[in-house]
């Protein structure tokens, strides 16, 4: 039976929208950027100096790194601090998993909890005129913009999906269940994935 959560989505789909209002329905914990939060507090970071790199990755040799035991992290002071805020995040994550009945936003968190039976892997998206749109009515910017942001923080995670995990991100082989936010409005998702962990 599936009590966690994880969700990857697109800019702008309401992934995060959909995320929050489950756990709130389901009395389960939300993870979202407050791992990054927790994280900067657990590596003694002031947040100021990594708010810009949630979900974001220098490259190298995190990858092989995120594969291995989290040991000897606090003595390598070499990593890059990308590298060392997601080695975090994912020792966080695992936490979270023990303890279950939990929703997890991002930070490839399906990948980190792929040996998970009880980890349900979804991914949210929406063509991109609704994301736009949705763009424009939360972060009060113009069109232009918005377009521009969801080019970048698309890159953005995908990039960084990408450099941690042997996946690809959007791929559906690695996803239990893709939901279209546009057409389905967010409520609907949030019944669909209640529904599925009933089930599940």
């Amino acid at each position: 039976m599936y009590n966690i959560v994880t969700i990857e989505r697109r800019y702008a789909s309401g992934g995060n929208e959909i995320g929050k209002k489950l756990a709130d329905a389901l009395g389960y914990k939300l993870y979202d950027r407050n791992i990054l939060i927790k994280a900067a507090k657990n590596l003694e970071i002031p947040y100021f100096q990594i708010e810009n790199l949630d979900e974001s990755t220098s490259g190298g040799i995190l990858m092989n790194l995120a594969k291995t035991g989290l040991g000897g992290l606090s003595g390598n002071r070499e990593l890059p601090l990308a590298d060392k805020l997601f080695l975090e995040e994912e020792r966080i994550i695992e936490e979270a998993a023990e303890k279950g009945n939990c929703v997890i936003v991002g930070r490839a968190s399906g990948y980190i909890l792929r040996e998970h039976k009880n980890a349900l892997r979804v991914f949210v998206y929406a063509d991109k005129q609704k994301r736009i749109q949705r763009a424009i009515e939360r972060e009060g910017i113009q069109q232009a913009e918005a377009e521009n942001a969801l080019k970048r923080n698309d890159k953005r995670r995908s990039g960084f999906y990408n450099s941690v995990t042997n996946w690809e991100w959007g791929a559906p082989e690695y996803y239990d269940l893709f939901l279209n936010a546009g057409n389905l409005g967010i409520d609907t998702c949030v019944r669909i994935l209640a529904e599925a962990l009933s089930e599940g």
